[in-house]
């Protein structure tokens, strides 16, 4: 059935970093075709006249995928397919082939009948905000460029494990390491690389299933690694490393079976790399625990704090030249070696790196961190105008109470001893909140105090 310009396009599905909704109800294909004609007819418009395209294993990215491809061929632009792949291999592929305008179907960690879009148009990098905005009012106008692109395959598999093997280099311990994929788009392709290097290698969940069929794919909830941690302590393992969906993401086990949030895991790299690097600038962004912004400060190293979002976090490190950064999502930019883009499967093999060159376990590769009581990230549900309401009271009344505060990305208030963190979700209907203290008492207090207020203001 051939598709069609679709003017009625929901207009909730264009969030700040890309593309999500519920397929086939918020997003289908139509919407897909006409993102292609909108994205083919904007790219010329800027000089291009190629673009990379692939997507992930969910069960709706094929159709997707089929959908936009035939929507950005039909403007004139000619298609480098890549297929199933996760999205760090397209973003290399953008890279190694010089074509920074590429759109790649995934939603990410989202829930199994999600999808979405994450794009660029060139060489400034993955579209967020604004740019975003300001694309939907084009597809809503509609005025497209029409032509005939022709669509060229390209597997980028070979590649992307040759950087891999060309980039780390492991030391004498032979390490246990026990990888869960989630079922998801890294099924395909984590075994392939990581048996190319000198580990004993336990795999669990490592079955391409885009129905997520044995946990939710975000490993950035610690729910989400109880698979993990059990095989982890069952196989005696050293570490336990899993992926998101479409694998820029990772989550972290300990040999003792402890998860290890990302934000405390980069003081390990930070660790590591601070005598390798000369730029000793190190991002991190407003969900980060204070532990780690001590620990660069104790470095003598600089820290800066940022705005959460892959498009925004990977732009900056890029543009400010830094050696890396990372998100408590698990989102992870190396630079020192690395082309700069966030791949799960590389932050864990860096980590692999560090360890198969000494005896301590992860526990004591962190030795003397300093301590600090923190709540996990808690999602409040709400509705996607109510979410920006409730933030901006919330704004109103730091203000009101003379409390220091940033607000590049929602509020966080910060005292002497804690902080609190209110933001609207860029990517669902949700507020999100951390909170940290020097006690369990002012953690309680400080909680206690905002989510007080959210829940009065969110009705």
């Amino acid at each position: 059935m051939p598709y069609q310009y679709k003017k009625d396009l929901n207009k909730n599905i264009f969030r700040e970093y890309d593309i999500r909704g519920v397929y086939p109800t918020e997003l289908d294909d139509d919407t897909a075709y006409t993102f292609g004609l909108g994205f083919g007819t904007h790219i010329q418009k800027l000089g291009k006249k190629k673009c990379v395209v692939g997507h992930d294993n969910r069960l709706s990215s094929p159709a997707l995928y089929a959908a936009l491809i035939e929507g950005i061929k039909s403007t004139g632009v000619d298609v480098i397919s890549l297929g199933l792949c996760t999205t760090p291999m397209f973003y290399y592929a953008c890279i190694l082939l010089k074509i920074p305008s590429g759109v790649m179907v995934t939603a990410s960690h989202n829930p199994k009948d999600d999808n979405g879009l994450k794009f660029s148009f060139d060489e400034s990098g993955s579209c967020k905000g604004e740019d975003i905005r300001n694309f939907l009012q084009e597809l809503l106008i509609g005025d497209f460029i029409f032509g005939e692109g022709k669509v060229n395959p390209y597997n980028i598999e070979p590649e992307y494990i040759s950087l891999y093997e060309n980039n780390l280099h492991f030391g004498k311990k032979k390490l246990r390491v026990v990888l869960d994929p989630g079922n998801g788009t890294t099924s395909d392709f984590c075994r392939k690389i990581y048996e190319k290097f000198p580990f004993e290698l336990v795999f669990i969940n490592d079955e391409s299933d885009g129905t997520f069929p044995n946990h939710h794919p975000d490993p950035s909830i610690e729910e989400n690694l109880s698979q993990l941690k059990a095989k982890v302590l069952e196989t005696r393992a050293d570490v336990g490393i899993a992926f998101d969906g479409d694998g820029d993401r990772l989550g972290i086990v300990s040999n003792a079976g402890k998860y290890i949030p990302a934000d405390i895991f980069m003081i390990i790299i930070i660790r590591d790399i601070i005598n390798k690097v000369k730029n000793k600038t190190f991002l991190y962004d407003v969900k980060c625990s204070k532990t780690l912004s001590d620990e660069i400060e104790k470095l003598g190293a600089v820290g800066v704090c940022y705005r959460t979002g892959h498009s925004y976090m990977r732009d900056k490190v890029v543009k400010e030249d830094m050696p890396f950064g990372g998100e408590l999502s698990g989102h992870i930019y190396f630079r020192d070696r690395w082309p700069g883009f966030d791949s799960g499967m590389y932050a864990g093999a860096r980590l692999l790196e560090i360890m198969s060159y000494t005896d301590k376990t992860i526990h004591q590769l962190l030795y003397g961190i300093n301590k600090y009581y923190s709540t996990l990230e808690m999602k409040i549900p709400s509705t996607d105008i109510k979410k920006v309401e409730v933030v901006d009271k919330i704004k109103e009344y730091v203000i009101s109470c003379g409390y220091e505060f940033l607000d590049i990305d929602g509020i966080r208030v910060n005292f002497s001893d804690g902080w609190a963190l209110i933001r609207y979700s860029n990517t669902g209907p949700n507020i999100t909140t951390r909170f940290e203290a020097n006690s369990e008492e002012r953690l309680q207090e400080i909680q206690n105090e905002f989510l007080e207020l959210i829940t009065s203001y969110n009705q």
